[in-house]
């Protein structure tokens, strides 16, 4: 896989990226596991690194290394903490509506902010009353003379409580070509954050309420024109929260695998390795099975879109197939680890518990299955990597210099 896929600069950035989460985030794994709580130091020392730009082109200071370096980057956090590598896919999911939405202006404005880490995005398209069904939000902006009036309340926003910048999808009119999107700064009057509420996983990452009270914005941060907010909305679902959750996902996979061989080769039963029974290797073999066919979905879709080729069925698959084999995988792990696993000395318990979270995000895997059956019956309507996505490959990844690898303290927040 790695020859298919991987180049000499990926290998290398894969290094950094592990050297870089074992020395920063994985000694505070701890602290979040405990506390529940944003984490907002390292959130912001992981931004300074430039891997929140992965996709944004260099001369808007990006990475401009494509998918699959950010598939990269994702899974390597995610092996350490899934929060953290949840915090670098939303802001990235939020990069998206610029990238291919934003003006010329908006993107000399944001996309360098963002490259540099001094600016964090989200995208902001959940309510509570409808779900996944966009098109029934009722969120509304109301055009005032050069302004326009956004009222109206989001929630389960990835970065919630870090986002500087929110790409909110809200009502202009009616029907499917009734909604649009805006960028709305953190800072503005009528904008707030509601209480973070803890939740079963993903300790350090935020994904939170958003509230709209007579929220002014000018009219020069509508993304695109009035009516494009469905297109916003589904094509940065489709192109970066799929194959990002699916990242994280895989990240998880992996670390269930590392940390499962490792138990397995220091427990003793019998007076030997637990690894030695035969029973145990059957299911070590079912989790790297899982694990081989996960990650090569995984990027070979985000290699297809790196290419600009059509991948919309790729990318909804690789989702479906790691979510539910990271689940399958914790839960046999868990079975290996019998009552060990329930105790938080060992993180296995927390690798079940942030897989969970990243089931519903995107689609569930229901959803990602009635969309590869509309395509096995040739009902899709619209292939958002080939209307959006740049097409040719994209050049090999870059990493821009950043701070020394040093730790953060408690006090950093």
């Amino acid at each position: 896989m790695s020859e298919l896929f991987m180049t000499k600069a990926h290998h290398q950035l894969r290094r950094t990226l592990r050297a870089f989460a074992q020395t920063e985030i994985a000694p505070l794994v701890p602290r979040m596991e405990r506390y529940r709580a944003t984490e907002h130091g390292l959130s912001r020392l992981i931004a300074r690194q430039g891997w929140i730009g992965a996709t944004v082109d260099r001369a808007y200071g990006g990475m401009g290394a494509g998918h699959v370096a950010k598939t990269l980057i994702i899974e390597e956090l995610s092996r350490v903490s899934a929060a953290m590598g949840a915090m670098v896919q939303a802001s990235q999911l939020g990069v998206a509506k610029i990238v291919h939405f934003g003006s010329e202006e908006q993107k000399k404005t944001w996309l360098p902010a963002i490259a540099a880490g001094e600016c964090l995005p989200t995208i902001a398209v959940t309510e509570p009353q409808s779900g996944g069904h966009v098109l029934g939000m009722t969120s509304t902006a109301v055009r005032d003379g050069d302004d326009y009036v956004l009222n109206g309340r989001k929630i389960y926003v990835g970065n919630s409580h870090v986002g500087d910048l929110h790409g909110v999808v809200v009502r202009t009119g009616e029907g499917s070509r009734g909604l649009s999107a805006f960028l709305v700064e953190s800072d503005r009057p009528g904008f707030r954050v509601g209480p973070q509420q803890p939740a079963m996983g993903l300790h350090g990452f935020s994904f939170g309420e958003l509230f709209f009270d007579d929220c002014r914005v000018p009219a020069a941060n509508l993304l695109g024109r009035e009516g494009d907010g469905l297109s916003v909305a589904y094509s940065s679902s489709v192109l970066y929260g799929r194959p990002n959750l699916t990242a994280v996902s895989l990240g998880i996979h992996q670390a269930v695998l590392d940390e499962t061989t490792d138990f397995c080769a220091e427990r003793q039963r019998y007076g030997k390795p637990l690894a030695d029974l035969g029973n145990i290797k059957l299911k070590l073999g079912r989790i790297q099975s899982r694990l081989l066919l996960a990650r090569l979905s995984a990027y070979h879709a985000v290699h297809l879109l790196d290419q600009g080729l059509p991948c919309d069925a790729e990318l909804m698959n690789a989702k479906l197939v790691n979510v539910e084999s990271a689940l399958e995988s914790a839960r046999d792990a868990m079975d290996i680890h019998a009552a060990c696993g329930l105790f938080t000395d060992r993180p296995i318990e927390r690798f079940l518990r942030d897989a969970h979270h990243i089931f519903a995000p995107a689609g569930t895997s229901d959803i990602q299955l009635l969309r590869l059956g509309e395509t096995a019956l040739g009902e899709t309507k619209t292939q958002w990597s080939t209307r959006i996505a740049t097409a040719g490959p994209a050049p090999p990844p870059q990493t821009r210099p950043g701070p020394p690898l040093t730790s953060l303290s408690a006090g950093d927040q």
